[in-house]
C-alpha cells in the first residue's frame, strides 16, 4: 500500500520535457561550450587541471598518454577514455590551436584527418604556456568543488595570466546552441586587453586598431574588415577565408598554382582530392596534375596546368567550387555566469578582465595572509633571541613540549604560533647569524605586506599588476600574425573559357525540337542524310558552332529557349537528339521550332524580326535576350501573342534602314513596307499592326527583302501552281495596308497560297493530300508576273490539295 502512494502519475509531455530540459542545461554548461573567462571547456579544464596536479609539467620529462587519460578519467571525468583523449590530442594539435596547451610526442593526427596514435603510443606533458594557465591555482584564486565521488577537489575556472577564449577560440556544439569562435594571436589579444585596461570606455574601432582580425594557425588570407566588425559586435557575422597562393611559371612554358597555407579546420587529404576530381571529370579544362608536396618543412599543393591554360581563371574557379576558399562564420557563444551568451569582443576582454581582477585579489590576500603570518613567527623568533638564556631556562625547566609552549606564553607573553615555533627552533639556529637573517625577512616581509595592501585597497596597482603580467606572457610568448587581413571581399568572377574545354562542333535544331551536337569527327565519319530524325520532322538548323558559344531558339508561340553550346547533350551524328521538352517545362503540345540563331557576345546592333500570322509586327534588339537566371528549365518571351496568334517568321538583321518587309497571305494579299516603319519593343510587348487582313484570311509568310534591288520570292498555292516573282513587283506602301493580290482571282477554285519562300538557290519539298512528294527547285522558274497564276506541278484532281512545303536543309559546306 505504502508503494502505490509513491506512484506518481505524470504525462510523458512532462516527464520528457523535465528530463531533456536537465539534460540540456547538463550538456550547455558542462560539455560543449567554453567559460568566458579561461577558454575551457570542462574537459579541458580537467586534462590541464589533472596533468599539473601529477606534475606532468613541460619542464619534466613525458608521459605516457594512457596514464594521464586514466588518471583524469578516474578522479575528474567520469566518461569514455576516447573523449578525453580526443580533447588532449586536439590541445597538442599546431594546426587547430593557435598556442598549443599540450606537447606531444608520436603520432597525433594530421591536417588529412588521419587519426592519432592509440594513447599507449603516445607520450605528453603540459606546454610551458599551460603553465601561465594553471599559475597561482594553489593560491585559493579560484572556487574549488568537489569530483563526482566527493573524493577531490576540481576548479570551477583557471586562473588564466592570458585570455586564452580568444588565442586559441572553440568550437562546439550543444542542446540550443552552438560556438564557434576564432583563434587570435596572442601579443595583439593582450595588448588590445592592456589597452581596455587602460581605456573602460574604449569604442570597438579602437579595439580593432590591436585586434585587427582572427589569426589562424593555419594562416591563410581573410577578407571583409566591415564583415569583421559586424561578428566583433555582435558576435555574429560571416568572412571569406581563402588559400595562400601563387601562380608560377614552369619549364615547357607551362604554369604551376601552388598552395602553401590553407583555410582553417579544412582537410588536406579531402581538399587534394577535389581538385583531382575537377581534373579527372573534365569539369574545367587546363589541369594536368594535382600533388600534394607538403613534408616536415610545411604544407605545399601543387596544381599543375597544362600549356596556355589560364591559371587565374582556374584558380578563380577552384576558389569558388573547393575548399580552397571557405565562408567563416564567428558565432561567439561561451559561458558567462553559468549562462551562454553570444558575446562581442569587447564583452569577452571585459569578462577576462574582471576574473583576473578577482584572481589577483584573490591570490594577493592569499600571500598578505601568509606573509602576515610568518611576519608573526619571524617577530616571535627575534623577541626569543633577544632573550634567549630566559627562553632556554623556561624550556629547560618544563616537563614537555607542551608544557614548554604553555610558559614560554605565560612567562613571556609569545603567542601560541610563535611558542609552536620556538619550542620547533634547532639548535643551529641559535648563531649570531640567524638574527640577521631574521632582521633581513622581518624587513623584506614588511615591503611585501606594504606591496600586497597597496594591491589589495588600491584599484590601480591590481590593474597595474594585472597588466604587468600580461606584459610579461606576450614578451616571452607572442609571435607574428600568421593570417593576413584584407578589407574588401573579392567577387569571384569565372569565365566561361576557363570551363569548358574549347572544342568546334555541329549543331543540329529540328522544327519539332530535338536538339544535339555532334564531335567534328563523328559528323565526319557519317553521311549528312544519315541525321536521325522523326519521318514527320525537318533539320532548321545545321552550323559548326563552338562549345564556347551560344544558341536562341525561337518558337511559334512567342517563347525563346537559350542554350549555351557546351550544355547542349553531346550525342553521334546518327543519333536523333534530346527534345526539348525534357529540360524546358510548360511547352505547348503543339510549339514547334521555328528559328535558331548563335552567337559569340550579344552586341547591340541586330535586331529580331518578329512577323505573326494574324497581322502583327515586331522588332526586339537581340542584345535583350541575354541569359536569365532559370534559362534551364523555363522559356522566355520574345513577342507577347493574343489568342490563337503565332509567329510564321524570325530574321535576325543589322541592316534595318536597307531593307523592307514582304508579306503574303493566305487569300494571296501581298504588302511590301519598309522596316524603318517597325518600332523596336521589348521582348514582352506584342508589337504593332502589320497588314490590314479579310475575315478568315492569315498571314503565310513575312521575308525581309533589299528596298532596292531584285529579290525573286516563290509562291505555292493549295492546287499545286508554283509562281516565282520579285518582291519589288509590288511598290513600297505603308504598313498595315491591305495590299495586292499576288495571284489572278478566279471565279471557280481560286488559288489560295499555302506557301511563300526565297526564290533564290534553295530546295523544297511539296507533298498532296494523297502523300505524293515533289522536290521544287525554285530557280527552273521563270520570273512571272504579279497577276500570272504560275505553273501547275501536280494532278490535283487525283492527288488533292498541297498540304506542306518544307525547306530541305542543304549540307554545310566543308570549312
Amino acid at each position: 500500500m505504502e508503494q502505490e502512494h509513491n506512484i506518481e502519475e505524470l504525462t510523458l509531455e512532462e516527464v520528457m520535457g523535465d528530463r531533456f530540459g536537465r539534460y540540456s542545461k547538463y550538456i550547455i554548461q558542462e560539455r560543449a561550450l567554453p567559460d568566458i573567462r579561461d577558454g575551457l571547456k570542462p574537459v579541458q579544464r580537467r586534462i590541464l587541471f589533472a596533468m599539473n596536479k601529477d606534475g606532468n609539467t613541460f619542464e619534466k620529462a613525458f608521459r605516457k598518454s594512457a596514464k594521464s587519460v586514466g588518471n583524469i578519467m578516474g578522479f575528474f571525468h567520469p566518461h569514455g577514455d576516447s573523449s578525453i583523449y580526443e580533447a588532449m590530442v586536439r590541445m597538442s594539435q599546431d594546426w587547430k590551436l593557435r598556442e598549443i596547451l599540450i606537447e606531444m610526442h608520436g603520432n597525433n593526427g594530421s591536417m588529412d584527418g588521419d587519426p592519432p596514435a592509440a594513447m599507449r603510443y603516445t607520450e605528453a606533458r603540459l606546454s610551458e604556456l599551460s603553465g601561465e594557465m594553471l599559475a597561482d591555482i594553489e593560491k585559493e584564486t579560484v572556487d574549488m568543488v568537489w569530483n563526482f565521488d566527493d573524493s577531490e577537489k576540481e576548479p570551477t575556472v583557471l586562473p588564466a595570466r592570458f585570455p586564452n577564449l580568444l588565442v586559441n577560440g572553440s568550437t562546439g556544439i550543444s542542446a540550443g546552441y552552438a560556438t564557434e569562435i576564432p583563434p587570435h594571436n596572442l601579443g595583439e589579444v593582450i595588448d588590445g586587453t592592456i589597452y581596455l585596461i587602460d581605456h573602460p570606455d574604449a569604442t570597438l574601432d579602437q579595439l580593432m586598431k590591436y585586434i585587427p582580425g582572427p589569426d589562424f594557425p593555419t594562416g591563410g588570407i581573410l577578407q571583409g574588415t566591415k564583415e569583421l566588425k559586424q561578428a566583433y559586435q555582435t558576435g555574429r557575422g560571416k568572412v571569406i577565408l581563402r588559400s595562400q597562393t601563387r601562380i608560377e611559371d614552369i619549364k615547357g612554358n607551362k604554369q604551376q598554382i601552388v598552395i602553401n597555407e590553407i583555410p582553417y579546420e579544412v582537410n588536406k587529404a579531402n581538399l587534394v582530392r577535389k581538385i583531382d576530381e575537377i581534373r579527372i571529370n573534365k569539369k574545367i579544362d587546363g589541369i594536368a596534375e594535382v600533388r600534394d608536396e607538403s613534408d616536415r618543412t610545411g604544407l605545399q599543393i601543387v596544381v599543375e596546368l597544362k600549356k596556355e591554360a589560364n591559371a587565374e581563371g582556374i584558380l578563380n574557379y577552384l576558389y569558388k567550387n573547393t575548399e580552397l576558399q571557405i565562408n567563416y562564420n564567428f558565432n561567439m557563444v561561451a559561458i558567462d555566469e553559468m549562462r551562454p551568451q553570444q558575446v562581442g569582443l569587447k564583452h569577452i576582454l571585459h569578462s577576462y578582465i574582471e576574473h583576473r581582477k578577482e584572481v589577483v585579489l584573490r591570490r594577493s590576500q592569499y600571500d598578505l595572509k601568509k606573509a602576515q603570518n610568518r611576519q608573526h613567527i619571524v617577530d616571535g623568533l627575534m623577541k626569543a633571541l633577544s632573550i634567549l638564556d630566559e627562553v632556554i631556562q623556561t624550556i629547560r625547566q618544563s616537563k614537555d613540549k607542551k608544557d614548554a609552549k604553555n610558559n614560554l606564553i605565560m612567562m613571556h607573553q609569545f603567542t601560541e604560533p610563535q611558542a609552536e615555533a620556538i619550542v620547533n627552533l634547532q639548535l643551529y639556529r641559535l648563531t649570531n647569524t640567524d638574527i640577521t637573517q631574521l632582521q633581513k625577512e622581518a624587513e623584506e616581509l614588511a615591503i611585501k605586506i606594504a606591496q600586497l595592501q597597496k594591491i589589495i585597497h588600491e584599484q590601480a596597482e591590481l590593474m597595474r599588476v594585472i597588466k604587468q603580467e600580461l606584459k610579461a606572457v606576450k614578451k616571452k610568448y607572442s609571435n607574428p600574425r600568421l593570417t593576413k587581413i584584407e578589407a574588401e571581399i573579392e567577387e569571384i568572377k569565372i569565365e566561361t573559357e576557363v570551363l569548358i574545354a574549347s572544342e568546334d562542333v555541329m549543331v543540329t535544331v529540328t522544327k519539332e525540337g530535338y536538339v544535339k551536337r555532334s564531335s567534328l569527327r563523328s559528323y565526319a565519319a557519317s553521311d549528312f542524310n544519315e541525321l536521325a530524325m522523326k519521318e514527320s520532322d525537318c533539320l532548321l538548323y545545321c552550323e559548326q558552332l563552338n562549345t564556347l558559344d551560344h544558341l536562341l531558339l525561337f518558337t511559334n508561340k512567342g517563347n525563346v529557349i537559350y542554350r549555351p553550346i557546351h550544355e547542349l547533350p553531346d550525342l553521334k551524328w546518327k543519333e536523333i537528339g534530346e527534345h526539348i521538352s525534357q529540360t524546358i517545362t510548360k511547352l505547348a503540345m503543339d510549339e514547334t521550332i521555328i528559328a535558331a540563331f548563335s552567337y559569340k557576345e550579344l552586341t547591340p546592333e541586330p535586331t529580331l524580326v518578329l512577323i505573326s500570322k494574324y497581322g502583327m509586327i515586331k522588332q526586339v534588339q537581340f542584345a535583350e535576350l541575354t541569359p536569365w537566371r532559370t534559362y534551364k528549365s523555363k522559356a522566355s518571351t520574345v513577342m507577347n501573342l493574343k489568342g490563337e496568334d503565332e509567329l510564321v517568321n524570325i530574321y535576325l538583321t543589322s541592316e534595318q534602314d536597307l531593307q523592307d518587309v514582304f508579306l503574303v497571305t493566305h487569300q494571296a494579299y501581298g504588302l511590301r513596307f519598309s522596316l524603318d516603319q517597325v518600332p523596336v519593343s521589348g521582348p514582352k510587348a506584342a508589337g504593332v499592326k502589320s497588314m490590314n487582313l479579310k475575315d478568315e484570311d492569315y498571314i503565310v509568310n513575312g521575308l525581309l527583302v533589299y528596298s532596292n534591288g531584285d529579290t525573286p520570292v516563290v509562291l505555292v498555292s493549295q492546287r499545286s501552281a508554283v509562281k516565282r516573282m520579285l518582291a519589288q513587283e509590288l511598290p513600297s506602301a505603308n504598313r498595315a495596308g491591305r495590299g495586292l493580290m499576288v495571284f489572278r482571282e478566279l471565279k471557280n477554285h481560286p488559288h489560295r497560297v499555302v506557301f511563300m519562300g526565297e526564290g533564290q538557290e534553295q530546295t523544297y519539298q511539296m507533298q498532296n493530300q494523297k502523300g505524293e512528294v515533289y522536290e521544287l527547285h525554285p530557280t527552273e522558274f521563270p520570273i512571272g508576273g504579279r497577276t500570272s497564276n504560275g505553273s501547275m506541278m501536280m494532278n490535283e484532281t487525283d492527288g488533292g490539295d498541297v498540304t506542306s512545303v518544307e525547306v530541305i536543309f542543304p549540307e554545310p559546306a566543308n570549312e
